[in-house]
């Protein structure tokens, strides 16, 4: 790697498990000169600056970006379009604006006009993450062999691309460009979809009048514990996911009914034959995942167990 940063001056809007991630991995491989970032309530600030990830935490994102060349807006969805009308006027010309929304579609409707001329957007979305929120959730192995998918509208400058395409990559990710439309239909039925019915799967066992709440607690088998996982996600962050990319999420809602009512015919008639044939088909898509390295092949899923040991008389 050269011994010159990829960038001068990075700017983190946020600083949550991504935006912490980020600047802990940009920090460990040298990417970036100077580490700035912004957040909203003073406790947090605090925080940040007592972790010393960063080399300036600042109260206002419009002081934060002066200088930049690289901003990245790590907050939820529906609060992306008024930070960048509010920085717009702030941003250094050449810079580059991107984001780590799970939604592209709506950040390119919401960011896109306040972009002004002779800065590049660049719109991101890093698919890795954890359940957990904050300043102290963020680790610098974050994107090692995730996905990183980059969605720049139609004419952005290909140099401006490379170098973001450069910046994820020197943060362990694997980087891939597609439009921000064909994303939103990708990420709706591998990531917006489980997540909806997680939270309904949690949400009925929490209203069951027949099953205590301690009792899922206590016998939450590894399919529940799992959802459970997942529905403890930042509850703000998937409101905004839901709401902006609805089309998509309703289109994949649909299909996913349509399946559900098939498998409830056949548990209905005992059609064995049905339900094997589709799990069948099913496991081969988890074989796939383990393959290309996006998840462990480990037994359940590589958690520690606690050793059997022998009694003694």
């Amino acid at each position: 790697m050269s011994s010159d940063p990829l960038f001068k001056r990075v700017t983190l809007i946020g600083f949550g498990l991504i935006g912490g991630s980020i600047a802990r991995a940009a920090r460990a491989q040298g990417l970036a000169g100077e580490i700035v970032t912004t957040a909203r309530s003073a406790k947090t600030r605090a925080r940040v600056q007592e972790l010393g990830i960063v080399d300036q935490v600042l109260e206002t994102n419009a002081e934060a970006v002066k200088g930049a060349d690289l901003v990245i807006l790590c907050i939820p969805v529906g609060a992306c379009g008024p930070v960048a009308e509010e920085i717009a006027p702030f941003l250094e010309k050449g810079a580059i604006v991107s984001d780590v929304g799970s939604v592209k579609g709506a950040i390119a409707r919401d960011m896109g006009p306040h972009i002004p001329a002779g800065v590049h957007f660049v719109p991101a979305h890093p698919v890795a993450g954890t359940e957990h929120s904050g300043p102290d959730s963020g680790f610098p192995e974050l994107f090692i062999n995730r996905w990183c998918i980059l969605t720049p509208p139609e004419g952005t400058d290909a140099a401006a691309v490379e170098k973001l395409r450069a910046f994820w990559a020197g943060l362990g990710a694997r980087v891939e460009i597609m439009t921000p439309d064909h994303h939103d239909l990708v990420l709706a039925i591998t990531s917006h979809l489980p997540h909806l019915i997680a939270y309904t799967i949690v949400g009925t066992a929490d209203e069951l009048a027949q099953v205590t709440s301690s009792e899922v607690i206590k016998f939450s088998a590894g399919g529940f514990r799992d959802f459970t996982r997942i529905a403890a996600s930042d509850p703000t962050m998937w409101r905004d996911v839901f709401l902006a990319n609805k089309e998509a999420v309703l289109e994949m809602l649909g299909t996913f009914n349509e399946d559900l009512s098939k498998l409830t015919r056949a548990i209905r008639r005992n059609d064995g034959e049905a339900l094997f044939e589709h799990f069948t088909r099913t496991r081969a898509i988890r074989r796939g995942i383990v393959e290309i390295g996006q998840d462990s092949a480990a037994p359940d899923f590589g958690r520690p167990h606690a050793n059997l040991t022998k009694k003694t008389e």
